[in-house]
């Protein structure tokens, strides 16, 4: 079952306690993964309902390609599986924190870096950072 209620008024929103996710006009929600251990900000994918159903029913990080449009298991051709610790969403429900402990080398991205986040900005220019 891929169906959540849908979103109430702000009241329950910011204060309910059922799940409601406050999909875009797309039917996606954006998802940060951060490492349960650490606290590094691993990477930013979009979950529809399908892929968020998914990742609570099976403690297993799935997205949704927005340029494939298909839904994707995070890790099933890199090995880099990402193991959901605890899911978190925000006050209006339409961004969601996942806590995950990384499977396989560690990484998560699929350049190879360890996390999306390796390059920083610096007078306009993007320069290589671990």
């Amino acid at each position: 079952m891929t169906d959540f209620p849908p979103p109430g008024d702000a009241s329950a929103l910011e204060r309910g306690g059922v799940l409601t996710p406050n999909f875009d006009a797309s039917g996606l929600i954006a998802a940060i993964l951060q490492h349960a251990r650490t606290g590094e900000v691993l990477m930013l994918g979009w979950m529809n309902a399908e892929a968020l159903r998914r990742s609570l029913d099976t403690g297993e990080v799935w997205f949704f390609s927005r340029s494939r449009r298909a839904l994707w298991r995070k890790g099933d051709t890199s090995g880099q599986i990402q193991r959901v610790v605890e899911m978190r969403i925000d006050c209006d429900q339409d961004a969601v924190l996942v806590r995950v402990e990384p499977q396989g080398d560690g990484g998560v991205c699929h350049t190879g870096a360890r996390a999306c986040f390796y390059r920083v900005v610096e007078n306009g220019a993007l320069v290589e950072r671990p």
